[in-house]
């Protein structure tokens, strides 16, 4: 392997980008700037934040709790992570990644769910 083909496959595998949801405690909906972004939440669905990642999952979250390059909502409610929600979604390159993450955002809001991030 040629140094010109390991960079591409290190870049290529670099590329690849992850969403993610955490499950946030309920109480970060008394925030009004939460309850502004959700006009139509429903009380009884969860609260969660929706962001993407090149790092795996796991070291994203604990970055967030560890308040390295961390959301506050995370930093201060994040309860855990909710693979359920995206696990079958990743990796993807970063142009899919940065509509992904607006998209899950917006369909976990028009399900109920009051939602931060999603940027």
């Amino acid at each position: 392997m040629t140094c010109f083909t390991g960079c591409m496959i290190a870049q290529a595998k670099g590329s690849q980008k992850s969403v993610y949801v955490v499950l946030l405690n309920p109480a970060v909906a008394k925030h009004p700037k939460v309850l502004r972004q959700n006009p139509k939440r429903d009380p009884s669905k969860p609260c969660v934040y929706v962001g993407m990642t090149g790092l795996t999952v796991d070291q994203r979250f604990t970055n967030h709790r560890n308040g390295h390059k961390s959301s506050w909502v995370v930093k201060k409610y994040g309860d855990r992570l909710l693979p359920q929600l995206y696990e079958h979604l990743n990796p993807m390159p970063y142009e899919a990644a940065v509509e992904m993450e607006k998209d899950l955002a917006e369909d976990l809001r028009n399900q109920g769910y009051t939602v931060t991030g999603g940027h």
